[in-house]
């Protein structure tokens, strides 16, 4: 973030930076070996993913512009591996980052635990796998989901806009070219907007009856808003929806041996990240007994 607005930076020596470029390095060569492993067995009778999906996009780039002019239209490994890249290191930490902060609040908040587990026992059952479609009925997941990321936003700022003209915010004016970034944590902890901001309340997510979610404050941004929100939104909660519903369908949380709750105070960086801590996880008993019976 800090090369962003000092690009000058870059020229210094520094540890910090060293690293990150050999980090990029090697996810860039593992990215560039995944891909032309994928383009090396491509067919179009047999399109699974994302990688397969930019190849056969590539495919139909090039047999679609074939004048000389056209050439700036295709997509080349370049880009296509940009792309990758983008999805990779955005969905990533962002997503096990709420993850973490997810388990850590049910650590906390264990009558909340064996809530949600009634709920997808009730709704799911043992014998197939939660999918996207059940969170219309676990809506107490999903209002933990967005409490958590409420509360614990994945960061504390969002990305960085530039004013393409003379505007205002509220009271304050802004001028063409001003780079304007949105204070996140601010917004979801203010006083204004939010009652006990800083306790952990799935339950405002919920209408009075807990059989409908709502949105209690427009201030809710955790992937910020307007064309330039993230792109990745729906993914992103799908994906934070199923593996957290599938995992508390089948496993126990638990602190771990040394009693130790992890600490909720988090370390702010380009991605808010909880401190490390210990979790105890276990089969559900009432798991190990339903497929039990399925097995004889």
């Amino acid at each position: 973030m800090g090369l962003m607005f000092l690009p000058t930076f870059q020229i210094f020596p520094n540890k910090t930076i060293k690293m990150m470029k050999n980090c990029m390095k090697m996810r860039d060569d593992l990215l560039s070996s995944i891909y032309e492993k994928h383009k090396k067995n491509f067919s179009s009778d047999s399109v699974t993913n994302l990688v397969d999906i930019l190849i056969q996009a590539q495919v139909n780039s090039v047999n679609n512009n074939t004048g000389p002019d056209q050439e700036s239209k295709l997509l080349s490994d370049r880009y296509n591996l940009a792309t990758i890249g983008d999805i990779f290191g955005a969905g990533l930490e962002t997503t096990t980052s709420v993850v973490k902060w997810t388990v850590a609040f049910l650590l906390h908040n264990p009558q909340l635990l064996k809530k949600i587990q009634k709920e997808i026992d009730q709704n799911v059952g043992f014998s197939r796998t939660p999918t996207i479609s059940d969170r219309n009925h676990l809506l107490l997941l999903e209002a933990t989901i967005r409490e958590v990321l409420r509360i614990r936003p994945v960061a504390p700022t969002l990305i960085p806009h530039k004013a393409i003209t003379d505007s205002s915010i509220g009271e304050f004016a802004i001028d063409k070219g001003t780079n304007v970034i949105i204070n996140l944590w601010a917004l979801h902890h203010s006083e204004k907007e939010w009652h006990q901001p800083d306790q952990f309340m799935p339950e405002r997510f919920l209408d009075p009856t807990g059989s409908q979610l709502i949105l209690p404050s427009l201030s809710y941004l955790p992937f910020g808003a307007g064309p330039r929100s993230c792109v990745g939104e729906n993914m992103a909660r799908q994906a934070l929806f199923l593996f957290l519903s599938w995992m508390l369908q089948r496993f126990d949380l638990g602190v771990s041996d040394d009693g130790q709750l992890p600490s909720l105070e988090g370390t702010p960086n380009v991605v808010f990240q909880i401190d490390s801590y210990k979790v105890k996880i276990k089969v559900r008993q009432a798991w190990k007994e339903a497929h039990a019976e399925g097995s004889t």
